[in-house]
Parts: structure tokens; C-alpha cells; sequence
């Protein structure tokens, strides 16, 4: 490498060396220093990451290579985008905040959300009731005893008007968590902002909608792998040409993080999902140009600080290159990892539950320094009940002190450079490349899925963890450490009334009763056709909403031309 003054061709200062870690002064000083602390004592606990790495005693020099870096490192705001995607990180935008919010009926969760929009989120994030994610109405059999539980319960173009009544769509971005019915709960909002006189083209907001990882880690999938992967397909184009500025994708590790994969694992499942969408949409015949701009990504924050940080920078690294020497995308905002992150749910503990606050502040902390452009931060009582409005102000507030008194948006990447953060991240790419080599050999991720590779990865990786656990290697305060025997929970809790699915059932077969059944018929005729044919969904999905047609009935419309997926046993 050519040196001018001691400063590489590239404008990397290296001390007349092509590299630090030629130096034989340095060398040298190291081995002095390993040899005079070789013998201090140590307090004997187990120091890796959380995914399980072997983690060195110091990080210097050497372990990052300086004439790499503009290739690697480089600036924020240019490709490679390891140090972000923004040239001014937060000094242009501070992150959106979002809380997840969804329980009961859909009037319980509208005046949850005009209260956190009155409390300062700067978005809403939607979360729905089990038997929502799974394509059935309130009133089906097997919803008994779920609806409004975990979640706000949709049924209806009916229950979504009551949902954003008096929030206008026009003006707030909106987060869906939704993925086997994504297309279905997606045409409903669309009506209502039909309803609302907002053009498609004002709306902005994130539906979830992966699939691929639903059978990965999640398992809240309806119909088997390539007709839902159709679905996405289709909705990633009737988006392109019809709601520009919304992302039809979040491509989501944060449920196959908390389902107990490593960091790598996170970070590789996570990408190749994203990486098997953007083939189906070239497959489909669109310009990669036209859809990647809008799609995003959405990551787990764990506790492990520096690896969660130095994933988030692997990743950005990593998706720039595919998308542009792999896919061939011309366009710098197709090559940009745009994504959202939520803290670590699995994290968190029943017992103490105040501890919560901490973890998810450390959490927070290592996303906002990782980048990330959107952040959900848990509250202390998740692993109790849905939050209580004292919890979700509590989370609110953490974010808001993270970004108004820590400092941390004064400086774009203010830990890039850093020895261990670098290596870290140079580490989890070369782990993440890894695993895409060993996905392509099994033929993709579909073929992957069903031979329970990702499944077996992920339950090894959780096994591993909870034996460090019970052996005392790794600690989680309260639970197997500094332990509080006779401990007393005195946090409100917040309890979903039985009486919320029973209003459900009986607005539900109101709405039944009073339907054009004429209207109804004829649209789940057609969504049955269009399932067998190669025209797009949306357009038959939206008629059906406006007619009042059930998310059950169009998901049980679907299942006969598409079949429903059972997974297969793996040990």
C-alpha cells in the first residue's frame, strides 16, 4: 500500500507500517504485557458473549486491520453504511419512538393509543390478539379464552374503524406486528384511511409480514411456505405502485432471537429471509430498484451490549454488499439496512421485575448506539401481563432520557473504532457469511425450513445457554443469583375482562346480520379464484374488506387453493 507522510493512499494513518499489525514494536509490547499479568487472578467466571464466544482480555490494534478501512468501516451515510446510513446520525432525526400497544377490544387499544401519542410517541405499533395472528374471528371455536388477551382482537373492517377512530392516518406512521393475515389486516386499514379521505400515497407505516421466519421460530404460520411467500410478492408490488411510502416488510430476528438463537444466528436467519424475498420479487419480474427501497428490517436489542451493537453494524455492512454485488441494485437507497428494534423480551425476568427497567435501558442503549431508526423498549412487567399504563410511561420515558440527557446523539457512531467493537463486528459478519454458505448448500431457505436446519440451530443454541445457566457460568440477577426467597410482586397488573369476547361475539354476529350476505358470497368467490390464478391479491382483499367480509372468511377462502402447512417433526 502506497504511504505519503505516514498516511496510507486511503487517508488511514499507519506509522510508515502497511498495517499496525505488522508492527514488531507493537508485537513485542504485547507479549511483554501478556507475560508480566499473565499470573493476576481472576474471578473465575466465564467470560463470553451471550451467543458463547470466547471473548479476549483486551482488543488493540491488531485485531482490526486499518488498511481495510474505507472498504469495511468507511463513513456514515456511505456504502458500506457500517457506521449507519445517515451522514448525520442523530443530529437530523432522533429515532421514532414506539410503544407496542394492543389489548382487549378495539376501543380499549384506541384510547391506549391516543394516550401514548399524548405522552410523546412518535408512532404506533400495533400489536394483535392470538387468535388475529392466526387468521380466525372472535367468535371461532378454537379463539375460546384468547381474544383480547396478548393482543387487540380484529375481526372486521368493523373492529379496525373502531381501532383508529379519531387518529388520523395521514399524519402518524403506523407498525402492524401481523404476518399470516398481514394482507387481509392490511386491506382493512387501507379502507379506513379510504374512509378517512387519506390518499394511499400519505400513508406511511411498517407491516411485519414475514412469513419465513414464522416457520423458523415463531410457528404462527396458516399456508405452507411458497404460496405466503406469494402473498408478500404480492403485496410488495401493490405497495410499489400504490402506497409508496409504506414498507410491506419488516423482515423480523427479533422473534428467532427470542426463540434462543445466538447473535450470528440472529443476524444471518434474519438476512437471508430479507435475501429470499428480494429473489421472489426479481423472480416476479421487478426491477430490484422498485421494492428494496421499502424494505425494512427489524432486530432483538439483548443484554449483551458490545455484541448487539457490533451486530447491527455487521448487518448494515453486510446488506449493502449483497444488494449491490449480488442483486445488482444501482440505487444507494436499495444498498441501505433501514430497520426498527425492540429490546429483549426474553430478557426479562418475573422475578423483580423492576430489574426490567435496567435491562431495557442497557438494551435501548446498544440499538440507539448500533443505529437503529426506531425503537420499542419493553416494559418491566411483560412477562407478567400485557403493560400497564404506569410500565408503558416508564418504558416511554427510558427512550426519551436515552435521547434528550445521555448525550449519545451528539456524535454519529461514537464506539466505531473502537478495537473490540470493530472485531466484534468483523467477527459476526464472518459468522453470518457463513451461515448463508451452509443455507445455499441446502438449496435456500425454504428448502432449509423444511429440513429443520434453522430449527435445530436455534435449539441447540438455547440448550447450550440454559446449561450455562444451571451451571452457574452465566448470571441473570434474581433469577439464578442474589435470589429474594418469599419475594412479593407489588406492580399493578393489568386484566383483560371476559366480558371483552363476549361484546366481541355479539358485535360480530351483528355485523353478520346486517351485511349484504349477496356481497359477501361473491368476494370470497373471487379471492378463491384469484388464489388459484397469477393475478394480484390485494385488489380482491380490499373489495372483500369494504363488503365486510370476516378475516376468517377470506383466510378460509385462501386455504383452498393454498392448503394449510404442517410442519414437520424435528429432534
Amino acid at each position: 500500500m502506497a504511504q505519503t507522510n505516514g498516511i496510507s493512499t486511503n487517508g488511514v494513518k499507519t506509522n510508515g507500517q502497511t498495517s499496525f499489525e505488522a508492527s514488531p514494536e507493537y508485537l513485542e509490547a504485547k507479549q511483554r504485557w501478556e507475560a508480566r499479568h499473565a499470573k493476576n487472578q481472576t474471578t473465575g467466571w466465564k467470560h463470553t458473549t451471550l451467543s458463547g464466544k470466547e471473548l479476549d482480555t483486551l482488543y488493540s490494534p491488531k485485531d482490526v486491520v486499518p488498511k481495510d478501512y474505507l472498504e469495511k468501516i468507511g463513513f456514515p451515510g456511505e456504502y458500506p453504511y457500517t457506521r449507519g446510513i445517515h451522514p448525520n446520525g442523530y443530529r437530523g432525526r432522533i429515532w421514532t419512538m414506539r410503544q407496542f400497544a394492543g389489548f382487549g377490544s378495539p376501543a380499549d387499544t384506541n384510547e391506549r393509543f391516543k394516550y401514548l401519542l399524548a405522552h410523546g410517541q412518535t408512532g404506533l405499533s400495533t400489536a394483535f390478539d392470538l387468535p388475529t395472528l392466526m387468521g380466525r374471528d372472535a367468535d371461532d371455536a378454537w379463539s375460546e379464552g384468547e381474544v383480547g388477551i396478548c393482543g387487540v382482537a380484529i375481526s372486521s373492517l368493523k373492529d379496525m374503524e373502531k381501532l383508529f377512530s379519531g387518529i388520523p392516518l395521514g399524519e402518524v406512521s403506523t407498525s402492524m406486528t401481523i404476518n399470516s393475515p398481514a394482507a387481509m389486516i392490511f386491506a382493512y386499514y387501507l379502507c379506513v384511511a379510504e374512509k378517512q379521505g387519506v390518499p394511499f400515497a400519505n400513508l406511511r407505516g411498517t407491516l411485519q409480514n414475514d412469513i419465513l421466519k414464522e416457520y423458523i421460530a415463531q410457528k404462527e404460520f396458516i399456508y405452507p411456505p411458497e404460496p405466503s411467500v406469494r402473498i408478500i410478492v404480492d403485496m410488495m408490488e401493490y405497495c410499489r405502485d400504490n402506497v409508496p411510502q409504506w414498507n410491506p416488510v419488516s423482515v423480523s430476528g427479533y422473534h428467532i432471537r427470542e426463540a434462543g438463537s445466538t447473535a450470528a444466528q440472529e443476524l444471518a436467519f434474519t438476512l437471508a429471509d430479507g435475501f429470499a424475498y428480494v429473489e421472489a420479487c426479481i423472480e416476479r419480474g421487478m426491477d430490484v430498484d422498485s421494492f428494496a427501497p421499502r424494505i425494512s428490517h427489524f432486530f432483538n436489542s439483548h443484554i449483551d451490549f458490545f455484541e448487539e451493537l457490533a451486530k447491527l453494524r455487521a448487518a448494515r455492512r453486510i446488506y449493502a454488499k449483497r444488494m449491490k454485488e449480488k442483486y445488482g441494485a444501482k440505487n444507494p437507497k436499495s444498498w441501505t439496512l433501514r430497520f426498527h428494534t425492540q429490546t429483549a423480551g426474553c430478557s426479562l425476568t418475573a422475578q423483580q421485575p423492576e430489574n426490567n427497567i435496567v435491562r431495557t435501558a442497557f438494551e435501548a442503549m446498544a440499538a440507539v448506539l448500533g443505529g437503529t431508526q426506531s425503537l420499542h423498549t419493553n416494559s418491566m412487567d411483560e412477562t407478567l401481563a400485557l403493560p400497564s399504563e404506569k410500565a408503558v410511561k416508564i418504558a416511554l420515558r427510558t427512550q426519551q432520557i436515552l435521547a434528550y440527557e445521555t448525550g449519545v446523539i451528539n456524535t454519529v457512531d461514537p464506539l466505531g473504532g473502537s478495537y473490540f467493537v470493530e472485531a466484534e463486528t468483523d467477527r459476526l459478519e464472518a459468522e453470518a457469511n457463513a451461515y448463508f454458505d451452509q443455507i445455499d448448500a441446502l438449496g435456500g431457505v425454504i428448502p432449509a425450513i423444511e429440513a429443520g436446519f434453522f430449527q435445530r440451530e436455534i435449539a441447540d443454541a438455547a440448550y447450550r445457554y440454559q446449561i450455562e445457566l444451571d451451571k452457574k457460568e452465566k448470571f441473570i440477577v434474581g433469577v439464578n443469583e442474589f435470589i429474594e426467597e418469599d419475594e412479593k410482586i407489588d406492580i399493578p397488573i393489568l386484566q383483560i375482562s371476559p366480558e371483552v369476547e363476549r361484546q366481541q361475539k355479539r358485535e360480530l354476529a351483528e355485523l353478520r346480520a346486517n351485511r349484504s350476505q349477496v356481497a359477501v358470497d361473491e368476494s370470497i368467490a373471487e379471492i378463491t379464484a384469484a388464489g388459484f390464478g397469477h393475478t394480484n391479491l390485494m385488489p380482491v382483499l380490499i373489495k372483500a374488506s369494504r363488503n365486510y367480509v370476516t378475516l376468517g372468511e377470506m383466510i378460509d377462502s385462501l386455504k383452498v387453493p393454498f392448503g394449510e402447512y404442517v410442519e414437520a417433526i424435528v429432534f
